[in-house]
């Protein structure tokens, strides 16, 4: 059986654990954010694309980090609303984690790391890198921060796994 992400269990925005078996069949875009960032404005990417592929087994999964440069200094209830209501983020927001390092939380670890994932090893180099997940769980694909949620790569790529 080839490695998935369905393994994990990780603590949705309000602190609830959430066990990524629940996206088992869906697309997964996976987003470390981060509020003051020179690419927080990808915040608002993200929505549309999310609200354009919703129906279509798509997920958007948003883990906000503080790991480059201190730039979620958010937490908690204030990070949720500074995402719900600044940028109108309906996907799923999870706990702030740590992406990267010796500290980085398990499901990081899988998604930057090839002797784990069996596909690719990319660890975030900042914030606002995106890993693509097929319906199995599987890690096929990663794309830098400067390639924005709303690009046509992007899109082409969910398109190919729906």
């Amino acid at each position: 059986m080839a490695a998935s992400i369905h393994q994990f269990t990780v603590n949705d925005i309000d602190g609830n654990p959430k066990s990524l078996a629940d996206f088992k069949g869906k697309v997964l875009l996976i987003v470390n954010t981060a509020s003051k960032c020179g690419f927080t404005p990808q915040l608002t990417d993200m929505a549309k694309l999310y609200e354009d592929y919703q129906d279509q087994n798509f997920e958007l999964l948003a883990f906000p980090s503080n790991d480059f440069g201190g730039q979620e200094p958010l937490g908690g209830e204030d990070l949720k609303q500074f995402c719900m209501l600044k940028y109108e983020a309906e996907y799923p927001i999870f706990e702030k984690v740590h992406v990267k390092g010796k500290d980085a939380v398990p499901l990081f670890q899988f998604l930057s790391n090839k002797s784990e994932n069996g596909k690719l090893s990319s660890k975030p180099k900042w914030n606002f890198h995106k890993y693509l997940v097929n319906k199995e769980g599987e890690v096929v694909d990663y794309f830098y921060s400067i390639t924005k949620p709303d690009s046509k790569k992007i899109r082409k790529a969910i398109d190919a796994l729906l």
